[in-house]
């Protein structure tokens, strides 16, 4: 059975397992120190898991009022199809309730699961600085 949690404590090494098994490891910095500073930096941390196991996570900046950004969702490559994405991003909405707008930039290779699952695509979205991790 999947459980779903906020987890603020989470580990740098296991945010860099779970990206690393599902595939987005390539997208993201190897270096322990910023996987820290991301999972700091961030104001909601939910995760998935089975049993003990972290087989997903959404990471999410927010004001908590207007706009909520999920910059990471990945599910376990094992895990994939289970409706585990979907759940972990239903979970970062509830655990924010007052915010008006979520949103997400996806992996080119994840387009298809975000429109599959129904959320509205939104085409004017825009990358204005970009620094080699």
């Amino acid at each position: 059975m999947i459980t779903y949690q906020q987890e603020p404590d989470l580990t740098a090494a296991e945010f860099a397992a779970v990206l690393q098994v599902s595939g987005l490891a390539p997208r993201h910095p190897s270096n322990p120190d910023r996987l820290e500073a991301m999972l700091r930096g961030a104001q909601l941390v939910i995760t998935a898991r089975d049993e003990a196991v972290l087989v997903g996570l959404a990471r999410s900046i927010t004001d908590w009022a207007y706009c909520l950004y999920c910059s990471d969702l990945c599910v376990a490559a094992g895990y994939q199809g289970r409706g585990i994405g979907k759940a972990l991003l239903e979970e970062t909405a509830r655990a924010a309730p007052g915010v008006k707008t979520c949103l997400l930039l996806s992996a080119p290779d994840a387009v298809g699961f975000y429109a599959a699952a129904g959320y509205a695509r939104h085409g004017n979205a825009f990358i204005f600085a970009r620094r080699e991790a």
